[in-house]
């Protein structure tokens, strides 16, 4: 077979992360991958993750390991092991209090650990499939997913439930939103979006949106008043309108997707997918380019504190170990 000159061949593996665009803007990737952190004895799923900003430690919830790693990210290594958990999936770190949360589906506990030596420090006993975990920064609530439909808020300083709001479904992921008692909540098998009022504790709306199923990924972005919520089936990332419902965008997007991230500095959307790659987008939507990352690498956790995206890879048939891939955003 004839070979491409170098410098052609130079010019398709850098249109490996091109989106529509210029040649130029194919010459330099959104994302940068700055470092790969090994992940060794990890086996089975990843699932979420959370920071400790101030000691620069990343949280791994390794769901089929029933573990949490604790990776140094200055040092780029694995700095403790949280081990003999029941299917750990959700992840927080609440910083008054200096605690790290983690929710397991196993045995429907939140637990916590001490932040500086990730001593236990108490179990909250929600009875199943405790999910998804959000912090309120300004009270230090633990709001948590769990059982067939519900939302637990949970108070830091006593590691005892404040309330329950009883959903139709089990939740997937949600925000809260900054200085308002709202919630807004995907619920995948009910193909709508929630609003809750967690003081309260009560539902406010359900939103349906027709012809798109599984909607596990969601993030918010408070100065555009934006939802971003993803849904795998048919892959497309959807802009909601915070006070409406109204979709104001929709685009197809990566498969699988499980995480999505707005980069208000550079006004862009992460969506991290399971297809190997990281979609790019900017704030209204559309394409800027698409990233690979790793066959199976959904999970990610965007860090505007340290301006760093993190994807998780889970340890390949072959024998390849899990790995984190650390990303630098560009420019």
């Amino acid at each position: 077979m004839r070979r491409l000159p170098i410098i052609a061949r130079l010019g398709l593996a850098l249109g490996l992360w091109a989106g529509p665009g210029t040649a130029s803007q194919a010459a330099e990737p959104p994302l940068v991958l700055e470092a790969t952190i090994p992940l060794e004895d990890v086996g089975g799923r990843i699932d979420h993750m959370a920071v400790d900003p101030a000691r620069r430690r990343l949280m791994v919830a390794e769901l089929g390991n029933g573990s949490v790693d604790v990776v140094d990210l200055a040092g780029a290594k694995r700095f403790h092991r949280i081990n003999d958990l029941e299917e750990p999936q959700g992840l927080a770190y609440v910083p008054g209090p200096d605690l790290v949360v983690v929710a397991s589906a196993g045995d429907g506990t939140v637990r916590f650990f001490r932040g500086d030596d990730y001593a236990p420090a108490g179990v909250v006993a929600l009875g199943d499939d405790a999910d998804n975990v959000r912090v309120d920064p300004g009270t230090g609530q633990v709001i948590v997913g769990y059982g067939s439909g519900g939302l637990a808020v949970i108070d830091s300083a006593t590691r005892a439930v404040a309330r329950t709001i009883p959903l139709p479904v089990h939740p997937e992921g949600f925000q809260l939103e900054p200085g308002s008692p709202r919630v807004f909540v995907n619920l995948p098998d009910a193909r709508r979006i929630a609003v809750v009022d967690r003081t309260g504790g009560r539902l406010l709306a359900t939103w349906p949106l027709k012809g798109l199923g599984a909607n596990f990924p969601m993030a918010i972005d408070v100065e555009s008043r934006t939802i971003a919520s993803v849904f795998r089936s048919p892959p497309r990332l959807v802009l909601i309108d915070m006070e409406s419902g109204a979709t104001k965008a929709s685009a197809e997007t990566c498969g699988d997707a499980d995480d999505v991230f707005f980069d208000t500095k550079r006004q862009r959307i992460y969506v991290s997918c399971g297809e190997g790659m990281v979609d790019v987008r900017r704030r209204d939507g559309s394409a800027i380019a698409r990233v690979p990352t790793s066959p199976g690498a959904r999970t990610a956790l965007f860090i505007p504190e340290l301006d760093r995206l993190v994807v998780a890879a889970r340890a390949g048939l072959f024998g390849d170990t899990a790995k984190l891939l650390l990303y630098r955003p560009a420019p």
